[in-house]
């Protein structure tokens, strides 16, 4: 019995269970203007985007490696493809999602998720304040040219759910707050846009099926582009907010399960009619940060929950005012902005370097509205940065004989294709007696730009009458030098 109750799923448990249901509610309220949103910038049925985020939900929660982490129709995949639907209509959409989560598979299986170790924390960094500044302008459009009372009932979504808190966190303040909001309104008559406003829910479960286009290889040209794009677009986004979940939760979660499940997760997603999907950045800050989930319950609930407040409940989640759902999303884009990264003192004692990487991180995703690419050319300033920076800190020192015919030079640092570049030019060439010592103890060759310096360097004095002796190669400075000095000259 005892080994039983040790096994046991924590979600078992009566506290644990209570707070994953209601964070999963939750959610799923927040889930449905969303889904319904990116559903019209994808250019399809709202239907199409809210049985994508039923499906990926409830899917995820079983073959994700990311525990409470939630997974929907997303904003960065409706951009991706928004072009095909226009140009080729719902079913090329179906296919592209069902060949997306094929690639997501193969990426996964390939160790694509391993490339996270890659990414540097000022690029991580820049990507939660992105993602905050996204989540925040999101929800501008919805505050602007509204009735007066959205900005009163907005004001008291934000005060409640700030101050409800300090009474009890049994039941989670967002939902307090949309359920309080919403009896307001409905009890005084207040018109002010509601969630039936974004489009109709819809009445019934999605059925299996497959798309209707020709399986051809012209097809899958066709496809295979806006596939690729999804895909990469979708693991960087989920890997990216993995990483993000693991750190808010002081936990470690299977990446490479991760990226594979969200293949599994959009293959189904597509053979029900859906748009596909990745990780929720937003709906995975509420469902751990503010409502406290930690288990796949939460995960799989929101789902669940989604479409039984479409099909069950239709008419009063039409009801709910955008405002209530609006002061969530603000709250939460507050509490996702890291502060502290760019407190005056904070920025001081950071290396000029890693700001410049966090604010290119931050502007190309503001600027893009991609999460992608703001990661990927983040990364790439980084690296450049890092580069230059090492390039910099090899020394090469020269010291000659007393009897004057030997001079050692002692070079300092890692070599590789940004600081060897110069290398050549710290040699006397014309000057340096007829024998010369070139010491790598305390230097590192890292590329084949090395060994080719290396070699012009030997060239150079070797015109000259004199012979060079490179001394000190570490084992694996040894083994590339071997194997490539003297076949990188050029032929011509």
């Amino acid at each position: 019995m005892s080994a039983r109750l040790r096994t046991r799923p924590s979600w078992l448990s009566p506290k644990v269970a209570r707070t994953e249901i209601l964070a999963g509610l939750v959610v799923a309220l927040a889930l449905i203007p969303e889904a319904i949103s990116f559903s019209i910038i994808a250019g399809v049925d709202p239907s199409v985007g809210l049985f994508a985020s039923f499906t990926m939900a409830v899917v995820i929660s079983i073959v994700g490696g990311r525990s409470a982490m939630i997974s929907a129709a997303t904003g960065a995949i409706a951009l991706v493809v928004a072009p095909l639907v226009r140009e080729h209509g719902l079913n090329h959409l179906i296919a592209t999602v069902i060949l997306g989560g094929l690639f997501q598979i193969v990426l996964g299986s390939l160790g694509v998720a391993k490339l996270m170790r890659f990414v540097p924390r000022s690029v991580m960094v820049g990507f939660v304040n992105a993602l905050a500044i996204l989540i925040f302008l999101a929800q501008v459009p919805e505050l602007i040219d509204v009735p007066w009372p959205v900005y009163p009932l907005f004001a008291g979504g934000l005060v409640l759910m700030v101050l409800f808190p300090r009474l009890t966190k049994v039941i989670p303040a967002p939902l307090v707050s949309i359920v309080a909001l919403t009896v307001l309104t409905i009890a005084a008559g207040i018109a002010v846009p509601t969630v039936g406003d974004k489009g109709a829910l819809p009445s019934s479960l999605p059925v299996p099926g497959l798309p209707s286009v020709p399986f051809t290889v012209g097809t899958l040209a066709l496809l295979a582009p806006y596939a690729l794009a999804f895909a990469l677009v979708g693991l960087m986004e989920s890997l990216m907010t993995a990483k993000l979940v693991d750190d808010i939760t002081d936990t470690r979660s299977n990446k490479t399960r991760e990226a594979i499940g969200q293949g599994i997760a959009n293959i189904v997603t597509g053979f029900f009619g859906g748009m596909g999907g990745c990780a929720m950045i937003g709906q995975s800050m509420i469902n751990v940060k503010t409502a406290g989930a930690r288990t796949r319950l939460s995960t799989f609930l929101s789902g669940v929950f989604l479409m039984v407040l479409c099909i069950a409940f239709g008419p009063l989640v039409s009801q709910i005012p955008m405002a209530a759902l609006v002061a969530v999303m603000v709250l939460v884009a507050f509490g996702t902005f890291d502060w502290h990264s760019v407190a005056p003192a904070t920025l001081k004692r950071m290396p000029s370097g890693e700001v410049v990487v966090m604010v290119v991180t931050v502007g190309v995703v503001v600027a893009t509205d991609n999460l992608a690419i703001g990661v990927v050319v983040g990364s790439i300033t980084a690296m450049v940065i890092f580069a230059r920076r090492v390039a910099r800190l090899v020394e090469v020192t020269a010291v000659v004989d007393p009897d004057g015919t030997q001079v050692v030079y002692t070079v300092t640092g890692e070599l590789f294709f940004a600081s060897s570049n110069d290398l050549v030019y710290q040699f006397d060439y014309a000057n340096d007696p007829e024998k010369v010592v070139v010491d790598l103890t305390d230097a590192h060759i890292w590329d084949a730009s090395t060994v080719a310096a290396l070699d012009a360097i030997t060239t150079r004095y070797a015109s000259r009458g004199k012979t060079v002796e490179i001394i000190g190669l570490n084992k694996h400075s040894a083994r590339m030098h071997g194997k490539l000095s003297g076949e990188l000259a050029s032929n011509h």
